[in-house]
């Protein structure tokens, strides 16, 4: 698939959130400390009884503007044949935003997403090597990213990058408590 992706100035948030972000979840990611107290993780899967999540229904795009101030956010569209089919959102230096943790050399990739029939087509590539380049030009020197042990396709997606899993937390979502927190990082080139 030929995908152009580009930063969007004034980000059309209800076109963004357009493309899907759900997916169906088959497998659970079961994440392993090694040696314990390394910060160095195994990982292997195990077959759930598949149903459908949709991180959406709980934190859609259309209300990020209530929640944050999303003008130190870079946000990109992934088009094919005009026709937006991912969207890539990017934070940087914006207070308010805990995953930050106050520093100012971390960017947090918040959300990407690619339309179902583009997956595994290269559209979440393109968007990932335009969020890199965005944050390194920034003057990031690292770049997060948050998601569950429910979301094995994007772990794998993540690994594939060149991140590296930084932090596991079980205990990071009360309404959610099969759900465990993972934090990857990758160190992005100056």
């Amino acid at each position: 698939m030929i995908v152009d992706v580009v930063q969007e100035s004034q980000p059309d948030l209800a076109a963004y959130a357009r493309v899907p972000i759900s997916f169906e979840v088959r497998e659970i990611l079961r994440v392993a400390e090694e040696p314990a107290g390394a910060r160095r993780y195994r990982t292997t899967t195990s077959d759930t009884t598949p149903w459908v999540k949709d991180y959406d229904v709980i934190d859609p795009p259309t209300k990020w503007p209530a929640q944050f101030d999303v003008t130190r956010w870079a946000f990109f569209a992934a088009l094919s044949g005009g026709e937006r089919v991912g969207g890539a959102a990017v934070v940087f230096q914006a207070p308010g935003v805990e995953l930050l943790r106050g520093r100012a050399d971390v960017a947090i990739l918040w959300d990407i997403r690619v339309a179902p029939a583009a997956r595994g087509q290269g559209v979440g590539k393109a968007l990932m090597a335009a969020v890199e380049a965005w944050a390194s030009a920034q003057g990031a020197r690292w770049l997060e990213v948050e998601t569950q042990d429910i979301n094995v396709p994007a772990c794998r997606f993540y690994e594939r990058s060149g991140f590296e899993l930084r932090s596991v937390d079980p205990n990071a979502y009360p309404a959610l408590p099969d759900e465990t927190q993972l934090l990857w990082c990758k160190r992005l080139s100056p």
